[in-house]
């Protein structure tokens, strides 16, 4: 097993995430036209920034770092974290989560909604890489998804994306797929990885992929999609990726899934050093994220730290980019 699985479900994730960001909502035939290939970052020039998914991943592991042996501390721990997360505005936050968080304001006892989004499974892969034994990894997953999503498609795919995390490494990526598979009881979601790993074993091209799978924020379109990608571009995990985001829709959810698996297969070796660099350190950047693979593999507790100032501020910053990436998706050209 790996060493370096933690940073590389962190780190697969950002590197996702921030790639696929500005053609989020788009459709394939747009991203090629307006950004080619999908080889360098769009929002901001040359620069990278990670959104929720990433931001949700952290606050998943630094709540794990916090409280290793106590599932009801550490989910009381990602709740408020999540809320302090919601009040530093963040863009990108889905309507599920945004619900969820208004509800944890209130003082609610439940915040979850009933929505079958991918808020939950965008956040979970990490949970696969840290929690060694499968019934724990099963309880874990399925907490931290209430929280912001009850549904039962929208746990079981937290849960499918977290036990493909925990088995990345052990054998061709089409197995471990199958492997996981028995974490779902839900009929469209085992039908989606079923028709995904028939599409990805023909060779069957991205297009064919999306019109049998979607690539909506529907989790059921999320597991399929990613899973497509997995099984077909596994091992070689910088086309995974790509080819993922080159399919349009929720590219940055989808995306940052796909990259968390490479990441628990590969480690972080294959992301390319001079595309990390690019990507703003600040908050939940690199440096932040390798801190908290750090005290997860650790397991004494918290000491990646960040400046809650610092990553309103920079939100603040980035809103009419932001803004601006989105009305420029309905120009026609």
């Amino acid at each position: 097993m790996r060493d370096d699985r933690l940073e590389g479900v962190l780190l697969g994730t950002a590197y996702g995430d921030a790639l696929g960001l500005a053609a989020e909502g788009m459709s394939a035939r747009a991203i090629a036209r307006r950004f080619g290939p999908m080889d360098r970052f769009n929002l901001l020039g040359r620069k990278g920034f990670v959104s929720d998914d990433t931001e949700q991943s952290a606050l998943v592991a630094q709540s794990l770092a916090r409280h290793p042996d106590d599932l009801d501390a550490a989910a009381r721990a990602f709740r408020r974290s999540l809320l302090g997360w919601f009040l530093r505005l963040p863009w990108g936050i889905g309507l599920a989560t945004l619900r969820a968080c208004g509800r944890i304001a209130l003082g609610l006892r439940r915040s979850g909604v009933s929505s079958g989004g991918n808020g939950a499974a965008m956040r979970s892969a990490v949970l696969g890489v840290a929690l060694a034994d499968p019934a724990r990894r099963r309880a874990w997953s399925d907490r931290f998804a209430e929280v912001t999503h009850t549904h039962p498609l929208a746990v079981e795919g937290a849960r499918f994306v977290a036990e493909v995390a925990a088995r990345a490494g052990e054998g061709a990526p089409g197995d471990v797929l199958r492997a996981a598979r028995g974490v779902m009881a839900q009929a469209a979601l085992t039908d989606a990885l079923d028709a995904a790993l028939a599409l990805a074993e023909s060779e069957s091209n991205a297009d064919a992929a999306v019109a049998r799978l979607g690539n909506t924020g529907f989790v059921v379109h999320t597991v399929g999609l990613a899973a497509y990608a997995f099984a077909r571009w596994g091992d070689a995990p910088l086309q995974a990726v790509r080819g993922v985001i080159a399919c349009g829709g929720d590219t940055d959810s989808i995306a940052a899934i796909v990259g968390a698996w490479c990441g628990a297969r590969h480690g972080p070796g294959w992301i390319p050093p001079e595309h990390l660099a690019r990507i703003h350190d600040g908050p939940f950047g690199p440096t932040h994220l390798r801190a908290l693979a750090a005290d997860l593999r650790a397991g004494h507790g918290l000491t990646a730290r960040y400046s809650p100032l610092a990553a309103m501020l920079r939100n603040l910053a980035l809103y009419p980019v932001v803004l601006a990436h989105g009305f420029r998706r309905l120009v026609p050209w």
